[in-house]
């Protein structure tokens, strides 16, 4: 069977979601299907089982095929250092910190790592589909694109293109990006997914004919808008979550700073309806809230500062609400903070924290990637994984005393237990909920919504036939 691969007319298209769908939807066909993406970039990441570190995208991908994710899903996970740099991860382990020159520099390389993951991925599975990045079209890029005509021309993968009606503009996207297209992506086409289209399906009758006759490309499908409310890809996403509010019983300040990172732990949080998430992005006071949370943060060193020059550092001092930290925010909480190695900063430093916890970071290599199940606060196995530079010598794994709480563990929230018994603390009339449902509801409910709408056969004939 051959590869598939989705490509988008522009970033934020839907490629990532309809990936998702299309895993689920094969799989269910008695496929062993996996998920790819050569590169990715995005502070979104999650620990797989070897241990190596990838991006949520990819990791949601795989829970939806129903398979354990791999570090071959995604061999190359860039992450914003900021002033320009990221941090490469090949392989799902660290690789270097480079600025976009040197990265590109080593832009052969990588492309090797790709291959052999891709290569291995054809071996072992079924099916392989593979998510481009942006636009598979920016011209003065190509040479350095690892997910976009590389891997289709590398694999011979059959596409498809994404077009977001919703920006408007959605005939010259689809017209501009096949027309600039490299011929052998081109040639492998087997069709345009209109996605986010929102009104009555019958105004785009004419739309598809249009597209089907003069552009040459069959329309395979026109998705209705249907948010997905798990693993946001990039943090320009969290708008779009849509809290389900019902019965609101507690009140959560959120603070974002610059470097969020693993913001996927909100996800738990802006889905209860008994819960109300505010995203904090510059000063305000925060006692009108019944808590606060200190997410993860790639720069921790940098965040603590921006939240002194905010005036949030000092506010958080003064709040006498409860304060929970997860791994970046965990590490705030702290004394100090000390990059001697300039790990995660440009600079050797040191910061002080908000000193709630008798405790000093050391930023130290290599980083810890962790997975499984830890002994938390009063609980014997909460799931969780550890993705930090970052060590405490009294408290490594968690704190707890008063109204101040903290950990290393992302997916915490997710544990319906520990999620009913905390917030139970802070109101005792909060009830919880079946987290684990939610999400497997999510991935069912866009799943079935692409099913309704997509042409899957042309799909599978096409992967089917030269």
């Amino acid at each position: 069977m051959k590869p598939l691969a989705v490509f988008g007319t522009s970033s934020d298209a839907g490629k990532t979601s309809l990936v998702m769908a299309l895993c689920r939807l094969f799989a269910g066909q008695d496929l062993k299907v996996a998920p790819f993406k050569a590169q990715n970039v995005s502070n979104n990441s999650a620990v797989t089982q070897e241990g190596r570190e990838i991006s949520r995208a990819q990791y949601l991908q795989a829970e939806a095929a129903r398979i354990e994710p791999s570090y071959l899903f995604n061999p190359v996970l860039l992450k914003s250092h900021g002033n320009g740099s990221v941090q490469v991860i090949v392989n799902g382990l660290v690789h270097k910190t480079l600025n976009i020159a040197a990265y590109y520099a080593e832009i052969d390389q990588l492309k090797q790592h790709v291959q052999l993951a891709f290569s291995r991925l054809q071996q072992d599975y079924d099916l392989v589909i593979a998510e481009g990045a942006g636009s598979p079209v920016e011209l003065n890029l190509l040479s350095k694109d690892l997910s976009n005509t590389f891997v289709a021309n590398t694999f011979n993968t059959k596409n498809i293109l994404v077009a977001d009606i919703e920006r408007g503009g959605v005939f010259a996207s689809i017209y501009g990006t096949l027309g600039l297209m490299d011929p052998v992506m081109r040639s492998n086409m087997i069709g345009v997914v209109i996605n986010k289209f929102r009104g009555n399906r019958i105004f785009f009758d004419d739309g598809e004919e249009i597209i089907r006759k003069r552009f040459g490309v069959p329309v395979l499908g026109v998705l209705p808008f249907q948010p997905l409310n798990i693993d946001m890809e990039d943090s320009q996403s969290l708008c779009n979550y849509q809290q389900r509010l019902d019965d609101v019983k507690i009140r959560i300040a959120v603070i974002v700073y610059p470097g969020l990172s693993n913001y996927n732990d909100l996800d738990v949080l802006m889905a209860d309806p008994e819960l109300y998430v505010e995203l904090i992005h510059a000063y305000r006071p925060l006692n009108s809230f019944d808590m606060v949370l200190l997410p993860g943060s790639k720069t921790v060193i940098r965040d603590l500062q921006w939240l002194k020059k905010q005036g949030l550092f000092k506010e958080l001092q003064q709040v006498n609400k409860p304060v929970f930290g997860l791994c970046g925010g965990f590490q705030m909480l702290c004394q100090s903070l000390q990059d001697p190695d300039m790990l995660e900063h440009d600079t050797a430093s040191v910061e002080t924290g908000l000193s709630f916890i008798d405790d000093i970071v050391v930023y130290q290599s290599p980083k810890i990637l962790q997975r499984g199940y830890y002994q938390l606060f009063s609980y014997t196995a909460i799931k969780g994984y550890e993705i930090h530079c970052g060590r405490m010598d009294k408290y490594p794994l968690y704190y707890q005393v008063g109204r101040f709480t903290g950990t290393h563990v992302h997916g915490v929230f997710d544990d319906d237990a520990f999620r009913s018994d905390y917030f139970k603390t802070i109101n005792p009339q909060y009830q919880g909920y079946d987290y684990g449902r939610y999400r497997e509801a999510q991935i069912y409910g866009f799943t079935s919504m692409v099913a309704e709408n997509l042409d899957t056969a042309a799909i599978l004939q096409a992967l089917q036939t030269d």
